[in-house]
């Protein structure tokens, strides 16, 4: 399809906007359906539409709405071809002109099971088949709409709100900060730089690794120290042996970074130049534009929907009979809720000029930061202890990934200093170092994933976006743009 096409389609559209929802639809619906996704250039066509989407004022839910509609309806349609042409996949036409890519979507199936519907939701080679392959090979009804309904609610703002943005964007004028791109630059590689080195750390401390095995001859001197390491050994058969020793090494160096940021952040004033600085800066970059994004943001990160997370996981854990697990978030989330708690009536430090109305605690540390990272590190050490030693950087990469913007939700809506954020990610840090640990003690079998978890976390999807929506007015309104 040439680029002229996409053009003629763009001003088409531009010039009738009344139909910018049923492009969104159709679009979406032909990336996801079988072969089709492979000939048209769904990607391109759904930037395009969602430009035009944020340009012309279409509000960010409809277009999220109808874009998830037409996922959810592609899928299907593929799902119930397959149903149809059991057996005959790469004999009826058209599907006989691709026998590669549907073969490779089987052994995907194969590898993956039930998850390869939301896998393969996102990864391009093997997306427009792996619902066709699901109906082939007889997944249930049930079961497959599960996963085709969740992964499309998290498929949506992926492949939507950038277009969105950037029509936005040409839609207003945007004013950056003084220095915008010098500064965007320069924290990405400072934040690739510490993910660079927690993770070249987390993979030193492996059974493989010299220290590890310098530690567990040292430790075996003793009597104390042995039953020590002997206690908190894993006896699950495949990682029998393997002692938690980058946990407890997370758990004791956030915590000491912890005491000493908290010492810096609030004994001293050497940081509060740094924190005036980084206030002025994201007063200066406030929009119009940004203002809906990070309160949508942040209302993420408030404690009924970060709670409504940890209860719903404790639920489907014990309904599965993994009651340890359960245990062990539980301890996670009423700590973390205590410690955040606790430090902000001692501390007592005073948040920012007063932008959102009214003020509900002290500032140190960030609540909201605090809990996003103890649900995502938790979900990533949960997720990829089932994975191979040397894969698991990969989780904790993809799933930690969420807490950035949350943070800087806080600072953006000026409602906690930089200390602040930097001392809720330590607090979280430090209790999911602790509770991985613990949790080594009674880790005997493998966390399988099935049905319930997918139902459990679209209640949670579901309960996320009624929160935003039953709070967003009284949002808006307690927050006062610097003018």
């Amino acid at each position: 399809m040439s680029s002229a096409w996409l053009n003629d389609l763009s001003a088409w559209l531009s010039l009738h906007p009344g139909w910018l929802a049923m492009a969104l639809f159709t679009t979406a619906f032909i990336e996801s359906l079988a072969i089709a996704g492979i000939i048209v250039p769904g990607v391109a066509i759904l930037f395009a539409v969602a430009v035009l989407a944020g340009e012309t004022g279409m509000p960010l839910p409809e277009a999220l709405l109808w874009a998830g509609l037409g996922a959810i309806a592609g899928d299907t349609a593929s799902f119930g071809l397959g149903r149809l042409l059991q057996g005959r996949l790469t004999t009826a036409w058209p599907l006989s002109r691709y026998p590669k890519i549907i073969s490779t979507g089987e052994r995907f199936f194969t590898r993956h099971g039930g998850k390869s519907v939301i896998i393969g939701r996102f990864v391009g080679p093997v997306r427009p088949v792996i619902p066709l392959v699901a109906g082939a090979l007889m997944m249930s009804w049930r079961r497959f709409l599960a996963f085709n309904i969740g992964s499309a609610i998290a498929w949506a703002p992926v492949y939507i709100f950038p277009g969105f943005l950037v029509g936005s964007a040409l839609a207003s004028e945007i004013r950056p900060p003084a220095h915008f791109y010098a500064v965007i630059g320069i924290s990405l590689a400072a934040l690739t730089a510490v993910y660079f080195v927690l993770l070249r750390f987390q993979l030193g401390l492996g059974e493989t690794s010299r220290f590890y095995q310098w530690l567990k001859q040292w430790m075996a001197k003793y009597e104390a120290t042995h039953r020590f390491w002997r206690l908190y050994t894993n006896q699950r058969p495949a990682r029998e042996g393997e002692f938690p020793l980058s946990s407890f090494l997370l758990a004791l160096g956030a915590s000491a970074l912890l005491l000493l940021w908290g010492q810096l952040a609030t004994a001293t004033h050497l940081l509060d130049g740094f924190d005036q600085a980084t206030r002025l800066w994201f007063e200066q970059l406030r929009q119009p534009l940004l203002d809906g994004p990070f309160i949508a943001i942040t209302l993420l990160g408030d404690p009924p929907v970060l709670i409504a997370a940890g209860a719903l996981a404790c639920m489907a854990l014990v309904f599965r009979g993994y009651y340890a697990a359960a245990v062990h978030i539980l301890v996670a989330v009423v700590a973390t809720v205590i410690l955040v708690w606790g430090l902000k009536s001692l501390l007592g430090v005073p948040r920012p000029d007063e932008v959102m109305d009214p003020p509900s605690s002290g500032a140190f540390p960030s609540g909201h930061t605090a809990g996003i990272t103890l649900l995502v590190t938790l979900l990533a050490s949960f997720v990829a202890g089932e994975s191979r030693h040397r894969k698991r950087w990969q989780y904790y990469v993809l799933l930690s990934l969420p807490l950035v913007p949350v943070a800087l939700s806080r600072l953006y809506l000026g409602v906690h200093w930089f200390t602040d954020v930097i001392g809720g990610l330590l607090l979280a840090l430090a209790v999911t170092g602790a509770v991985r640990a613990s949790y080594s003690r009674y880790d005997k079998v493998p966390l399988a994933t099935d049905i319930t978890v997918v139902v459990a976390a679209i209640a949670w999807a579901a309960f996320a976006c009624g929160y935003i929506a039953l709070s967003w007015d009284e949002a808006v309104m307690n927050f006062r743009p610097l003018g």
